[in-house]
């Protein structure tokens, strides 16, 4: 090994690790409230406006950034990830495809 490739090495390692961290950060998902669960929409009733504006509801889940997280489709038919904040209903991040 030379001198100039023993070097590489703790560059290489300190950017694989870089990276690592960036892609966990960034699969960490959206903090939506830190109210209390009492201060929430009722999950039944929040999904049921949801479909009466059109969406389908695959999958429906409280993430660990307080958010409720639907997978489904819009009413246009389009598949959507959606984080709402579960006081407000607001849409916090949205993600097509």
């Amino acid at each position: 090994m030379t001198i100039a490739s023993s070097r590489s090495i703790p560059g290489l390692a300190a950017l694989a690790l870089l990276s690592l961290f960036a892609a966990s950060a960034a699969h960490a998902g959206s903090q939506c409230t830190t109210q209390p669960r009492t201060a929430w929409q009722d999950a039944d009733k929040f999904q049921a406006e949801l479909k009466s504006q059109g969406y389908q509801i695959g999958k429906f889940k409280i993430t660990s950034g307080q958010c409720y997280e639907i997978y489904g489709r819009d009413k246009t038919g389009k598949k959507v990830e959606i984080y709402f904040d579960p006081v407000s209903g607001q849409i916090v991040k949205q993600e097509s495809r």
